[in-house]
């Protein structure tokens, strides 16, 4: 950890890349995973006052864009104070200003075509009308074009993704796409900003199990971060409820992609037991 004093005194690049290095050594300070000698260590100010101030070198950044900085002074202000949920923000929005994403495997593969009829005329697209998914905060380009993969795949009509989300044109997302974003129609929308004639869930733990949820004939359901999963802010949203995919492993974690995929299965198969 660096003093608040002598991060201010940094320049530029050299700052940005401190930065997102204290803000990732405080997110696993703050899990408890913190690596022998990197734990926080300043016994005269307390952690969460030690974020503050760090965070107040960031917000004085000329290239933080207002949107981003609206969203780190919400959080500053939010009572309960997050600290965990402001510093994933915080670094992830300096990892935008470097230019860096989060790591992935680089993974060589062809392009898929749009499939064609024996005349060659571009097969239009069968989904269900009215399912759509909101993908909030994806950091990953490889995870977002997983999901607009399986979205494709399983038949929704539109995926939606949140202002801080990554680019679904960003070429690994693209490359992990295999076609279905350029395919699948997609829109960049706040919470505020999502269809209000349709019902709207969360796949998050602590929910009903997806064996015996009532998946909506139509509806939005929000996937969350790789990190941090659904915001509490889009736990309000889904007022149509919470379902939850039951685990046995050690671990109990999936990748969002992964995740989504079970999810869509499940989604489709209460759609045809319907018909």
């Amino acid at each position: 950890m660096i003093e608040p004093g002598k991060l201010f005194q940094l320049e530029g690049g050299q700052k940005r890349r401190k930065l997102a290095l204290t803000f990732g050594a405080l997110e696993r300070d703050i899990k408890g995973i913190a690596e022998k000698g990197t734990e926080y260590s300043f016994t005269d100010l307390p952690r969460a006052e030690y974020v503050k101030k760090i965070t107040q070198v960031l917000l004085k950044d000329p290239k933080l864009s207002p949107e981003a900085a609206e969203e780190i002074e919400r959080l500053l202000k939010a009572d309960p104070f997050d600290e965990l949920r402001l510093c994933n923000c915080a670094r992830n929005h300096l990892l935008t200003i470097i230019g860096t994403f989060p790591a992935e495997w680089d993974l060589v593969i062809a392009p898929h075509s749009a499939p064609t009829d024996e005349n060659g005329v571009v097969i239009k697209r069968d989904f269900f009308p009215g399912v759509a998914v909101y993908a909030e905060d994806i950091r990953s380009p490889f995870n977002l074009g997983s999901i607009f993969r399986s979205a494709e795949a399983m038949g929704a009509e539109k995926v939606y993704i949140s202002p801080f989300c990554t680019d679904p044109t960003q070429p690994r997302a693209i490359r992990s796409g295999m076609g279905c974003i350029e395919t699948l129609g997609w829109e960049r929308l706040s919470l505020d900003e999502l269809p209000e004639d349709l019902p709207v869930f969360a796949l998050e733990t602590g929910g009903t199990d997806i064996n015996e949820f009532d998946f909506p004939e139509k509806g939005i359901c929000i996937i969350g971060s790789e990190e941090l999963g659904v915001s509490p802010e889009a736990l309000k949203k889904a007022t149509y409820g919470r379902v939850t995919i039951p685990m046995k492993g050690l671990k109990a974690s999936l990748n969002v992609g992964v995740a989504f995929g079970i999810l869509m299965q499940k989604w489709v198969e209460s759609l045809e037991s319907k018909k």
